[in-house]
């Protein structure tokens, strides 16, 4: 599957993207690799002891006379100094923890810088005739995807790119595997709320190693390569190649998503004009080259100023392209590669300068989390049927299976209505409740009952009395004035021969003050007067225009007592001789977890007792290594504690003099001496405890790979004997019997060992057990043979099609004849 650039960053328009917010800056982490080489200045350049650090120093020039300010050393200050070291060593060291973090959701980069021919196409790629030397790229995509393969809470969806920027120009080096026409589209870096993409750039779908490396190996012969004295084989192009990861969730698959991206980026070579003596076409490319990189130098010297507002990514392709991986939301690695000869001090302390700067900067990576809100509400509609079978199956078991969840029906509510009446005038003393819903239709009803009750008393009130509210201070104040209401507020006289009495007769603006009690006797209405229930009449008169059929609890409890008094009655029944089944296979099979634990018991009880004693050995293997582990922890430990005490009693000897015997060795007192013993027994238990940890981890390996056989084997054996003791038809079981129409003998025994291989799977074992480091490069061997076969295939049509526009070419009669009459004289 083959998709752009545009394709992929389009379909995220829609959705709605969230971020965890818990970011953390972190500063851009930086190497140097120095080229192995058998001219190492060794007087020139000096590397720390703790690997991290690395000295330049320069004589001085005589020739500039006495008077001379001229800088002749430097140092460097960096995360690590790869001197020597294999690509194994480079990339667990370099990139392993930022594919592992690319795996849960950070976006990550991975930067090769250096002079021309220092090593950063080695570094990146590496050599792809040779497994053990492969670079970073096919090291993060076997990572990537062996994680992918061993990965069970979530799906994940592998895709890579791979650019090439040539002279200020953008090319796909995977156009070439593609059928969709994308090699047309003007390519173009875009920028769009979710990042930088490359409008027109192929993105295409690997779900196995080899299919990636394929994809690598493509793009690398369809780079640009020339020759100058520095390098036979010089890159003439930034390269970026793109790992894409989006992983889903399998619980809500379609909601939540998690994407990011790994761009390992192999630079092109800065180059000294001078030295490498290029001409024509390769002068032109070395302009652009440095060019692009004074911006990024620009770029990154511009993103180290706090003070610096506006950053130039758009200078140059290579920086608009890098934007996401220099300053925004991405962890950042960079690599620089350099040379140890003297010849090459001063583009290696250029290089050096450039990584320095390179840890000023500051990123600040977060989880790249995407949530679609209408997968979100579909899966939360399917969450909610499905909860509702589950209550529906848990009433089923209690015997509730009239019960139901949905909305409350016109009828529904009017039997509520009616037994809240009935409640209220004490006609019942429960209400059948069931569900929640019905729950909160009760409170309602009360509420409205309430609420009708508080209308009638104030419309009552008011047909008879004229009310004020006493917060109107006007009316009260009126009221006063024609002698209605004393200075208290009460009421004063008679009106309409009706006596005011002497109780308050206003309200307050806010009706219902107090709420009467739910459920009152006829009689403690008539006593209170105010809030009781209507009246009877009105009351029979509501019920009758309801049809709804009340069950109240108390019959329920009579049918519920019923059916237990059947039940009883069935179970004192005496118990009636049940009809015999086949033994072989009952009606309706067991659940395969009974029938598990029923084989393991009987004809499976040898393979589970093999089984639990290999894991047994194995658990006790891997306690073993921990103690093993933590011994060494310790140990180490207490090594670094004595080489730092060690290193406090030299400074002291050192500032205090150091004593000499008459051989010219130091003298050293009794306590650093007892320490460095120390140290040599800590140093040589380490080394026993080391070797004997490689041991348990290889024993370790052994087990776990027995105790998989067994427990595949178990398996398998489970489900043969699971199937023709429960799943196979009677006649079949009877046709494999012995004494049944197959029998032992009818098919040749080399026939059935050679049913399951054929002349692939023998050129597979083979190849499994002649490669080296088999069976993890075998991916890496097939890819490569792919494409040396499809480049020597594309070569040889080449070659016959220039054969066919000579002049003078014979017809297909005459090829037997020699070549040299081939052409016309």
């Amino acid at each position: 599957m083959v998709q752009t650039g545009e394709d992929v960053f389009s379909g995220e328009t829609a959705i709605n993207i969230f971020v965890k917010m818990d970011t953390v800056e972190k500063r851009v982490h930086a190497f140097v690799r120095v080229k192995p080489t058998g001219d190492f200045a060794q007087d020139m350049i000096k590397f720390g002891r703790d690997n991290k650090s690395i000295d330049i120093y320069i004589k001085k020039d005589v020739k500039k006379g006495v008077v001379n300010n001229r800088q002749t050393d430097w140092s460097f200050r960096l995360d690590g100094v790869l001197h020597n070291a294999s690509q194994e060593l480079a990339y667990e060291t370099v990139a392993e923890k930022l594919v592992s973090e690319a795996l849960n959701g950070y976006n990550g980069t991975i930067m090769c810088y250096g002079q021309t021919g220092a090593g950063k196409t080695y570094t990146m790629t590496g050599a792809t005739a040779d497994y053990k030397h492969r670079g970073i790229i096919p090291r993060a995509i076997q990572q990537v995807l062996k994680a992918t393969a061993h990965c069970v809470d979530r799906f994940i969806t592998v895709r890579v790119s791979y650019l090439e920027i040539y002279n200020e120009t953008l090319f796909d080096l995977l156009s070439t595997m593609t059928s969709s026409g994308t090699s047309d589209v003007q390519m173009a870096v875009v920028d769009c709320p979710q990042g930088i993409y490359v409008k027109g750039l192929s993105i295409h779908t690997v779900s196995h190693e080899e299919d990636a490396l394929n994809l690598l190996f493509e793009g690398e012969t369809n780079r640009v390569i020339a020759e100058h004295a520095l390098n036979k084989n010089s890159s003439r192009s930034h390269c970026i190649f793109t790992i894409y990861i989006e992983s889903h969730f399998r619980v809500f698959s379609d909601v939540k998503r998690i994407t990011s991206k790994i761009n390992l980026i192999d630079l092109a070579g800065s180059e000294r004009l001078s030295k490498t003596g290029s001409e024509g076409q390769v002068l032109k490319e070395a302009t652009y080259i440095n060019k692009s990189l004074s911006f990024l130098e620009q770029i990154i010297i511009a993103l180290g100023d706090p003070k610096r507002d506006h950053i130039p990514f758009r200078q140059s392709k290579l920086t608009h392209v890098l934007k996401d991986s220099l300053g925004g939301n991405c962890n950042t690695v960079l690599v620089a590669n350099i040379c140890g000869e003297a010849a090459h001090v001063e583009e290696t302390l250029s290089s050096l300068r450039f990584a320095t700067r390179m840890k000023w900067i500051t990123t600040e990576p977060v989880i790249n989390e995407t949530c679609d809100a209408g997968w979100m509400v579909k899966a939360l509609e399917k969450e909610i049927v499905f909860l509702k079978r589950e209550l529906a199956m848990h009433d089923s078991l209690v015997n509730r299976s009239l019960v139901t969840y949905d909305p409350l029906t016109e009828m529904q509510i009017a039997d509520i209505k009616s037994q809240v009446q009935k409640y209220l005038e004490g006609s019942i003393d429960e209400i059948d409740i069931v569900n929640i819903r019905q729950v909160q239709e009760v409170f309602k009803q009360f509420k409205l009952l309430v609420s009708q009750q508080e209308q009638e008393v104030e419309a009552r009130l008011r047909s008879k009395y004229a009310l004020i509210d006493k917060n109107d201070f006007a009316a009260v104040a009126a009221a006063q004035k024609a002698g209605l209401v004393d200075v208290d507020g009460h009421m004063m006289g008679e009106m309409d021969g009706q006596d005011f009495g002497t109780g308050a007769a206003s309200f307050s603006s806010k009706h219902g003050g107090k709420k009467t009690k739910p459920r009152k006797t006829k009689e403690q209405g008539r006593k209170e007067g105010i809030g009781t229930s209507p009246p009877g009449k009105e009351l029979d008169a509501l019920l009758q225009s309801k049809s709804q059929v009340i069950t109240s609890t108390k019959d329920l409890d009579v049918k519920e007592g019923a059916r237990n008094q059947d039940a009883a009655n069935i179970d004192t029944q005496p118990s009636k001789p049940a009809p015999v089944r086949d033994s072989q296979q009952p009606s309706s099979p067991p659940s395969k977890p009974v029938a598990f634990e029923q084989f393991k018991e009987e004809c499976g009880s040898e393979i589970n007792r093999i089984f639990k004693e290999n894991k047994s050995i194995l658990l006790a293997r891997r306690k073993r290594s921990s103690t093993v582990a933590q011994r060494l922890n310790l140990i180490k430990r207490e090594m670094e504690g004595i080489k730092e005490a060690l290193g406090a009693q030299r400074q002291e000897r050192w500032q205090q003099g150091e004593y000499v015997d008459e051989k010219g060795q130091i003298i050293i007192d009794e306590e650093e001496f007892l320490l460095i013993m120390k140290l040599k027994d800590l140093k040589k238990e380490y080394r026993s405890d080391y070797a004997e940890l490689q041991d348990l981890k290889a024993e370790i390996q052994y087990c776990q790979h027995l105790v998989d056989q067994c427990r595949n084997k178990l398996v398998s054996e489970f489900e043969i004997w699971y199937n023709e003791s429960f799943l196979i038809p009677k006649d079949v079981q009877d046709t494999l019997k012995p004494g049944g129409n197959i029998r032992p003998g009818m098919i040749p025994i080399n026939r059935v060992m050679c049913l399951e291989e054929d002349v692939q799977d023998r050129f597979e074992r083979m190849q499994e057990a002649t490669l080296p480091a088999c069976p993890d490069s075998v991916s890496f061997y097939n890819a490569k043979m792919k494409a040396d076969q499809k480049h020597a295939y594309t070569r040889t049509m080449l070659s016959l099609e220039q054969m066919r526009k000579k002049p003078g070419l014979i017809t297909a009669t005459m090829k037997k004849k020699p070549l040299s009459v081939l052409h016309v004289s």
